[in-house]
């Protein structure tokens, strides 16, 4: 009694289902480890200052403020403006060593940002401690008269 016929041929199936776990962890893992700079997208066109440039510091803490009023603390944006919420980004980032308040602080704003973001960002550095804050400026452009 013959239970199977006896064929020459095997039938080959090929399983694609742990290629495609692979690929979506490695995806999963190239889209995770990705940093997307957006401090890069940001334009901010300084004032002018007929004052002479200093020499910045080794690694200042940047705190940037752009046209419609939003704050970034070094890369990263701060979502909510209120003072709470800069004081703590400018906490997390800065980190609370002791001397972090010595740290010099560049504060970056758009020229045609409202003076009242400006006031808010020195206003929590200095609940912060931070004494020394520069302000960044561009040369006034050259009449060619």
């Amino acid at each position: 009694m013959k239970i199977a016929p006896a064929s020459g041929e095997d039938d080959l199936e090929l399983n694609i289902i742990p290629l495609v776990d692979v690929m979506l962890v490695l995806l999963m893992f190239f889209v995770l480890t990705t940093t997307f700079e957006q401090h890069t997208r940001l334009r901010v066109s300084l004032p002018e200052s007929a004052g002479e440039p200093v020499a910045d510091a080794d690694d200042p803490l940047v705190v940037a403020i752009d046209r419609e009023g939003r704050f970034y603390v070094g890369e990263n944006e701060v979502l909510n403006p209120s003072l709470d919420t800069l004081k703590e980004a400018i906490s997390s980032v800065a980190g609370v060593a002791a001397g972090a308040s010595e740290r010099r602080v560049l504060l970056r704003a758009d020229a045609r940002t409202e003076h009242q973001h400006v006031v808010t960002a020195m206003d929590a550095l200095g609940q912060l401690g931070y004494s020394n804050v520069g302000i960044a400026t561009v040369r006034p452009a050259e009449d060619a008269n």
